[in-house]
């Protein structure tokens, strides 16, 4: 051996041996657990090497070599038999293992006397030459379904016949309701904005609407309504402002007077309502005067057109929509409360964070009982008013679902009955409104529930708008303990039959990623459902249903998880993710929760699709659906240890601005057995990273006619994210967590951000690339919409952000459109 030894070298030979000692006494310790939980030997074997390796390399012996070049050819044949030619699989095991080499291969001059400069500079520009190779591989796309057979564009054969109104048929200019129309299938025929000019899109305008929030909780989630000349946008704390639409100017601003105390737990307001009264529609008929340009004089003749808000102390607000003056002939000065009758209602536990839905003359409001707290808090009743004067019409309690008719008195509704928190549509031609109703107060224990509560929990519901009667119900998870309520809106369409007839149809996506297409007539589905069995036991093992229902149309739910899925930017902490997956009660879709062992939930509460839905385009016949892959980790706790951990109801700790977490993250489910621990995502706490592999996200098309998949994408990428939170600034196409829908346009355009990203881009329908994005000024967890003012095409988002999707706050609405010429 060379007996000379520089600085230099000296020191880099104490510091890789300190690095690989260290890096191998966690993969023993580490690794022998996982073996004690029979897991994988690899770890452990590595450890071991690399120690003996760091050993060696400490005393400077040429043994180190070996050693190390023992555990590198190791790490390669383990990672090529377990990976594959999975991309993302090849990371943990391997990146930080050719970092080692290329470190080790810098010193071999240093180790092996005999061996010349130029050997080990050609073992070291190999292993450069490899890494770079890699690291380019990172931004190719991977998981990738490419586009097969897109269907031509036709007559609008799939447009939903809803019957005569404002919100009815396929909008152009304008954008009056959450989902575009009533049959909500976010699709626009506008065609100014191609995929030829997208790049050519600018901000037109930008504006800030309502305040910032101070605190933990941020997110508002609008999607405004554009009726005419004016854009109505919901900010934070439900301020309403009115804008134009071609500039952003404001017009009018209204204050309910909401404050932080009332958030249940983001501040969400996703959209608002607008009703047109049909004497009004009249006279601006006969009269020649447009419906957007008409003088608002006579208290009659001012709420003509109304703007109808719900807010998040559950109250709705019925305003003029061209001054924004409360419309007083409605309930009592312009508003009624939803919880009258409803008994003790906690500061922040009642809430309306999606729209009031307007079918024929009628509002049906739902509202969100605040997650985990209660068992038996707030009712989750879902009412109707006559959306001229308020007057309450019905009340539909799923405990109680055959009694809809008004009560008087208090307390009347059992507490705790499920509610309907995410949005929903209905069908005037019908009569019928369609409800998402989720679980009973307390998600993850369901022996207290009622039979009724059984049978319409979760599931979609139709009621008949006019009684508030069930017309049908189809439950989508059977005795649900894993939150898989429904967060999506429905969608609607008309399904071409060969004779010529069309049944009317319903697309239901729901969380755990199944897709139903049903007859939103009957509720029957129009492809089949098929029940099969699941796991059993858990805590209740008599309330678990044996079978469970899967879709015979799609689904983007993946393959059940193995420990070869997990990950980690390093062996290390993807070690750390098998040893959890090996402590958990895994075994499958279904895993019933224990307080004995936590089990994986997967998908999780997140989705596949929550509450930012689908998109649908009726003239190509294609659902476009962004989803999330992601696992939730989950532990019931008992009621003494959760007692013992001080996990109370916000109402006890008399902490209504509780600070923000994640969903089930230490809930204490006051008045049932257990309390509920939830890891959503199944992060790591030490770097934030996610125990399964990528992608988390992604983005789908599927023809209406067979449910085949006619491409498939990760959708966001890494720019905004790293490891402990760092945003490693690089368009890796990683596929991250998103919330939030798409908007289509008859051009063949998808608009979407949702992704954690802060980006809006626009994708080719018929390819499924991205051709055009910007990034935002916050987190953009919101639908886009499209519209049409003074012949020019805009698309707009509102960028809030979202705690629990880590992306910055703000109160922006930016609207983007194609250059004036």
């Amino acid at each position: 051996m060379n007996t000379y030894e520089g600085a230099l070298a000296r020191w880099g030979r104490r510091l890789l041996a300190l690095v690989l000692g260290v890096f191998g006494l966690f993969m023993v310790i580490g690794g022998v657990q996982l073996i004690t939980l029979a897991g994988n030997w690899y770890y452990a074997i590595a450890g071991l090497l690399s120690l003996a390796s760091a050993i060696a390399l400490g005393r400077r012996r040429t043994s180190a070599t070996l050693w190390f070049g023992i555990l590198f050819v190791l790490t390669l044949v383990w990672t090529i038999w377990e990976a594959g030619t999975d991309y993302w699989g090849w990371v943990p095991r391997f990146a930080l293992m050719l970092i080692f080499a290329i470190w080790f291969s810098l010193l071999l001059t240093n180790l092996h006397h005999g061996l010349s400069r130029a050997t080990a500079r050609a073992a070291t520009t190999v292993l450069v030459l490899a890494f770079l190779v890699a690291g380019g591989l990172a931004f190719v796309p991977h998981h990738v379904t490419p586009a097969s057979n897109m269907p031509a564009a036709g007559a609008d054969p799939f447009v939903a016949d809803t019957g005569p109104s404002t919100e009815s048929g396929i909008p152009s200019t304008d954008w009056p309701a959450y989902g575009g129309n009533q049959a909500a299938q976010r699709y626009t025929s506008a065609t100014q904005i191609t995929p030829a000019n997208v790049k050519d899109l600018k901000v037109a305008w930008t504006a800030q609407v309502g305040d910032v929030p101070t605190d933990t909780r941020w997110g508002v989630q609008n999607t405004p309504l554009k009726i005419g000349n004016m854009l109505y946008v919901c900010g934070y704390l439900n301020k309403v402002e009115a804008l134009d639409a071609a500039t952003g100017e404001k017009k009018w601003e209204f204050d309910p007077g909401i404050t932080p105390k009332s958030v249940p737990y983001t501040p969400s307001c996703r959209s608002m309502s607008f009703w047109q009264d049909p004497a009004s529609t009249t006279a601006a008929a006969t009269t020649g005067t447009p419906d957007a340009a008409a003088p608002a004089t006579a208290a009659g003749a001012m709420c003509g057109r109304r703007i109808i808000v719900g807010t998040l102390d559950a109250r709705v607000i019925e305003l003029d929509a061209q001054t924004g003056k409360r419309c007083t002939d409605f309930g009592t000065n312009g508003e009624v409360s939803l919880t009258v009758d409803m008994g003790k209602v906690y500061h922040g536990y009642v809430a309306i964070t999606s729209p009031p839905v307007v079918i024929r003359d009628t509002i049906v409001v739902g509202h969100t009982t605040v997650d985990g707290q209660r068992a038996f808090g707030p009712a989750g009743v879902t009412k109707a008013y006559n959306v001229k004067t308020g007057e309450l019409k019905w009340a539909w309690d799923a405990a109680d679902p055959m009694n809809p008719a008004p009560r008087q008195g208090d307390d009347l509704y059992k507490r705790g009955s499920p509610d309907v928190w995410t949005s929903f549509t209905g069908d005037n031609k019908l009569g019928l409104v369609f409800l998402p109703v989720a679980n009973a107060s307390g998600d993850y224990y369901s022996s207290s529930r009622t039979p009724d509560e059984l049978k319409y929990s979760p599931s979609l519901t139709a009621l008949d708008v006019e009684t508030g009667m069930p017309r049908w119900t189809f439950q989508n998870t059977h005795h649900d303990v894993w939150d898989y309520d429904p967060g999506s809106p429905p969608t609607l369409l008309d399904y071409p039959q060969a004779d010529g007839t069309k049944v009317p149809a319903i697309i239901f996506p729901t969380k755990n990623g199944e897709f139903y297409v049903l007859n939103r007539e009957t509720g029957k589905s129009l492809f089949g459902v098929e029940e099969r069995p699941v796991p059993q036991g858990g805590l209740e093992p008599a309330a678990r249903s044996a079978t469970q229902p899967f879709s015979k149309f799609n689904s983007v739910a993946q393959p059940d998880l193995k420990p070869e899925n997990m990950w980690g930017i390093t062996p290390l902490d993807q070690l750390v993710c098998r040893i959890q997956f090996a402590q958990a009660d895994y075994r499958g879709k279904f895993t019933p929760p224990d307080t004995k062992h936590p089990i994986i939930d997967y998908p999780g509460y997140n989705g596949g699709v929550d509450w930012g839905g689908v998109s649908f385009d009726p003239a190509r016949g294609v659902i476009i659906a962004n989803y999330n892959d992601m696992p939730n980790y989950v532990k019931l706790v008992t009621r003494a240890e959760a007692d013992k951990r001080g996990w109370k109801a916000r109402d006890i700790l008399n902490d209504p601005v509780q600070e923000a977490r994640a969903e089930g993250a230490g809930d204490p489910q006051e008045g049932i057995p257990v309390a509920v621990d939830v890891n959503a995502g199944w992060q790591l706490p030490a770097t934030g990273m996610l125990c399964k592999e990528p992608p988390y996200g992604g983005i789908r098309a599927i023809d209406i006619r067979d449910g085949r998949t006619v491409w498939d994408r990760p959708f966001g990428t890494a720019r905004e994210n790293g490891p402990f939170g760092l945003p490693t600034g690089l368009p890796i196409q990683i596929g991250t967590p998103n919330n939030g829908g798409s908007v289509i346009t008859k051009s063949g355009l998808v608009f979407i951000a949702a992704a954690t990203d802060n980006l809006i881009r626009a994708i080719d329908i018929t390819t499924g690339e991205t051709i055009w994005s910007a990034p935002l000024p916050a987190g953009a967890q919101a639908m886009p919409m499209v519209y049409e003012q003074d012949g020019r095409e805009f698309v707009v988002i509102t960028a809030t952000g979202h705690h629990f999707m880590h992306t910055p706050k703000g109160n922006f609405v930016v609207a983007y459109a194609l250059p004036k010429h």
